[in-house]
């Protein structure tokens, strides 16, 4: 599998992408991403070389957007003042489910990030998605804080607030990876 940079015209492919998740998380009795993320959003994370995808051959296997910056409001400043890279919007196609393909995407993240000079890699997660939290917790991250406070970047209150922490570290992630490093 090959880890490329998103671009543009992969915003219909990656909405698409996240509705299927949606789908999933629905099924599973979850509420997390019921709301639509706006595709404008989604297009200058793209532009601003932010997002990846994972392909197997045509196939689109999975996504991860890493970024140094974080949300508004949910780390601290002495926090902030730590290297770190920033994972949004982890996704796996249904059809790549239970192949450890999420956690060597995020050891793949941890490399980059090490790579970059990065010392944490941080993410926040659903904060009634206690699967979700226990898998981030098997994938080696630290639970820091849950914040509740503040709002979503699609509307509404804050549902993303679980946050999480694990150093950055190079790893054999089994990818080809066609990007640059920041």
């Amino acid at each position: 599998m090959k880890v490329f940079l998103a671009r543009p015209d992969d915003v219909t492919k990656l909405v698409a992408f996240r509705e299927e998740a949606a789908a999933w998380l629905t099924r599973l009795g979850s509420d997390q991403w019921q709301r639509p993320y706006p595709a404008d959003r989604l297009t200058a994370t793209i532009e601003a070389g932010s997002v990846f995808m994972v392909m197997d051959g045509a196939a689109t296997a999975a996504t991860i957007t890493l970024s140094p910056e974080a949300e508004d409001g949910l780390w601290t400043e002495r926090e902030l003042a730590e290297p770190s890279t920033f994972v949004t919007k982890l996704t796996v196609s249904r059809a790549y489910a239970g192949q450890s393909l999420g956690g060597r995407l995020l050891d793949w993240a941890g490399d980059r990030a090490y790579r970059d000079g990065a010392k944490w890699l941080r993410l926040d997660a659903w904060t009634t998605n206690e699967a979700l939290q226990r898998y981030y917790l098997r994938q080696e991250f630290e639970h820091v804080r849950t914040v509740r406070e503040g709002g979503a970047v699609n509307g509404g209150p804050r549902v993303s607030g679980w946050l999480a922490q694990r150093r950055t570290a190079p790893a054999d992630h089994g990818f080809v990876d066609h990007t640059a490093s920041s």
